[in-house]
Parts: C-alpha cells; sequence; structure tokens
C-alpha cells in the first residue's frame, strides 16, 4: 500500500544510506560503495515518485471536500471540477510511475558491457552489415557520452567485419543495449549485385555485462593464456612483437583474444575481460534454463538464436519481432538514432514486469 508511512519509512532508508555510502568512500570499500549506490538510485526515484503520487492524490482529495461543501462558492466548486480532471490524469501517470518505480531493479543495469558482432549468411553482404551495425552502435553511444573502445576485430575483404568485439562504457549502458541481443537481418541490393536484387544477410550480436572482478573468480589452471604477433591496426611494429593475446577457459571452451594494443598487458586485461563477462553469461544462461517459461516470455532473454530484428533498406522499414514495431526511419535509426526503438522495447519489458508482479502479488 502506497501512503504516507510507506514512503517516510523509504526516506528514513534512504538517509542510512546516504550515511553508509559516505563511510564506505572514506574506508575506499568500492565494492560496497556500488551496491549502496544502486540502492540509493533505487530508493531516490521511488521516494520522488510517491511522493508526487501522494501529493496529487491529497489535492484531489481537497478539491472533493469543496465540491461537498453546500456552502462554497459555486465558482470556486466549478473550477474545482475543472481542476480534479487535470488531477486524476496526472495521478493515473503517477501512479504508473510509482509502480515502475518499486519493480526490482536489474542489477547489471548500470553496468558497461561488451558487444560482439559476428557475419551471419550472406557472406561479403553479411560482413558489411556487421559494419553497420558497429558503426550504429558506435555513433548512438557517441549520442549518449558513452566511450566505444575496440577489443578484436577481424576485417572482411570488402571493408566489413566478419567479427568486431569492443566495449561501450558509461552510465546505464547495459540498461539500454540489452534488448539488443540476437539475430539481425538485413534486406538490401549488396554493392557488388550487378542485376539489382535484393539480398537477405544475417549478423547476430552479443551483449554482455562486464563481469567485476569480485563478482567471479576463475583458477588460474582453468585458463590457458597464448601470446602471438598481431595481425591488426597499429604501425610497423605491431606484426614484429609478440602483444596479441589469446585466453581459453579450459572448462568451458570459451575462447577471447584481443590485439588492438601495442602492449602484451593491456591486450591481457582486453582479453580477461570478454572471458569473464562470457563465463559470467554462460553461468547466468544455466541458471535461465532452469526457468525456461520465464526466460521465454522476457524481451532481454539474449538468446542468439533467436532472429529480433530486420532491415530493410529498400522500403526504409526497420521492423522489431519481439514487440511487433514498425518504423519506417531505417535512415535515422542506423545512423545512430536507436532511441525510438530501445524506448520502446523498455517499455514493453517493464509493461510485461509489471503485470508478473500484479500476478505475483495476486492483483492481476
Amino acid at each position: 500500500m502506497i501512503d504516507e508511512t510507506y514512503i517516510a519509512r523509504l526516506g528514513a532508508r534512504l538517509a542510512e544510506v546516504e550515511t553508509r555510502m559516505s563511510e564506505a568512500a572514506g574506508l575506499n570499500d568500492h565494492r560496497k560503495l556500488r551496491t549502496l549506490v544502486a540502492e540509493h538510485g533505487h530508493l531516490k526515484k521511488v521516494v520522488e515518485c510517491g511522493q508526487r503520487f501522494l501529493k496529487l492524490r491529497h489535492d484531489i482529495a481537497e478539491h472533493r471536500a469543496l465540491l461537498a461543501n453546500p456552502v462554497a462558492d459555486p465558482e470556486l466548486k466549478e473550477l474545482a471540477e475543472d481542476e480534479i480532471q487535470t488531477l486524476e490524469k496526472d495521478c493515473v501517470l503517477a501512479e504508473r510511475e510509482m509502480t515502475v518505480a518499486m519493480l526490482p531493479p536489474d542489477p547489471s543495469d548500470g553496468r558497461n558491457v561488451i558487444v560482439e558482432i559476428r557475419a551471419g549468411t550472406g557472406g561479403e553482404e553479411a560482413g558489411l552489415f556487421a559494419a553497420d551495425l558497429f558503426r550504429m552502435y558506435s555513433r548512438f553511444a557517441e549520442s549518449k557520452g558513452w566511450r566505444v573502445g575496440m577489443i578484436d576485430a577481424s576485417p572482411s575483404s570488402v571493408g566489413g567485419y566478419k567479427e568486431v568485439i569492443f566495449s561501450v562504457d558509461g552510465q546505464n549502458v547495459y540498461r539500454s543495449l540489452k534488448y539488443e541481443s540476437g539475430g539481425h537481418r538485413v534486406q538490401r541490393v549488396p554493392k557488388t549485385e550487378a542485376q539489382g536484387r535484393i539480398h537477405t544477410s544475417a549478423a547476430t550480436v552479443a551483449v554482455l555485462p562486464e563481469a567485476e572482478e569480485e563478482e567471479i573468480k576463475i583458477p588460474a589452471d582453468e585458463l590457458r593464456i597464448d601470446i602471438f604477433c598481431s595481425s591488426g591496426p597499429g604501425g610497423q611494429g605491431v606484426n614484429t612483437t609478440y602483444s596479441a593475446v589469446r585466453i581459453t577457459h579450459l572448462p568451458t571452451g570459451t575462447v577471447a583474444q584481443s590485439q588492438d594494443e601495442r602492449s602484451q598487458k593491456q591486450n591481457k586485461e582486453k582479453a580477461m575481460k570478454i572471458v569473464l563477462a562470457r563465463v559470467l553469461d554462460h553461468r547466468r544462461s544455466v541458471e535461465a534454463a532452469k526457468a525456461a517459461s520465464e526466460k521465454r516470455s522476457m524481451i532481454g532473454s539474449g538468446d542468439r538464436s533467436e532472429r529480433v530484428r530486420t532491415y530493410n533498406f529498400p522500403q526504409n522499414r526497420l521492423t522489431d519481432h519481439r514487440i511487433n514495431l514498425t518504423l519506417y526511419t531505417l535512415d535515422r535509426i542506423i545512423a545512430g538514432d536507436l532511441n525510438p526503438v530501445l524506448d520502446a522495447l523498455y517499455r514493453q519489458d517493464t509493461d510485461s514486469r509489471i503485470q508478473k508482479e500484479m500476478e505475483s502479488t495476486g492483483k492481476g
């Protein structure tokens, strides 16, 4: 029940968390501080939304009391009736905001991510499409003030990518990009097509939240580390220096490499980031498989075998198959304006979570 007592209790907890954040910062306890910062952000949003909702409800009650007063001025009553209509509409929106704010947050939402794009069916055209997706995400990240860092890439012969792996660092990156995992399909006339025929090609995208060091520990005997000459960009010395690093996690067969940096140490750090993220993703997939029916109903399940989106260039059309969304602004989206798509996915996912929460509490 949303009432003054409930919001006051949350406000007291918010003040307590703020005190504990100061203590953790003074002790340089970064792990505890991250946990407290996440709780603080969640509580602050709930309290602010709750206070707004309660004020609107209080204002409506005051206006209704005025209408019920037999000696009140008729003109004031007329104004109150008009005001109640506006307040009730605002109250409905505020209640939804409150409900959304109260949903348990995804602990990974605030994390940086590692994005892996791989060309699928379609030969060279699939590689060009993979490059288009990389540019799309890079431009979107730039518009959000996020930082993109190349980790590894396998270029194709015509300027595309067989595979490209990169990191994205910033605020709430995973919250925005987690819906991108899956199969992406493109329909267009390739540059190499002389007959003008439309071809269909594909690429897969995997968005992995970065694992925190204390969250997952991998024993050294589970890792094999290979050092080799880099074949990527980096100047004359890059092909004569053993700076590239490949790390294999033996129990899962996970392999990651980095050769974009001149320093072997930096490449090792980047490759290890991928290994940790993939092993964490593997563990989460195993856990999610135990609740398969729930996973299938989630938009952000991250199933790479699922076809999530089609990019039709001749019609300037983008279709997201998970929520039956069709937009005829593909030119803007592929240029980095992903907000209309990601916002729609977030709303649909939120609606599904609200419905599940209501059903679990017997309100549905």
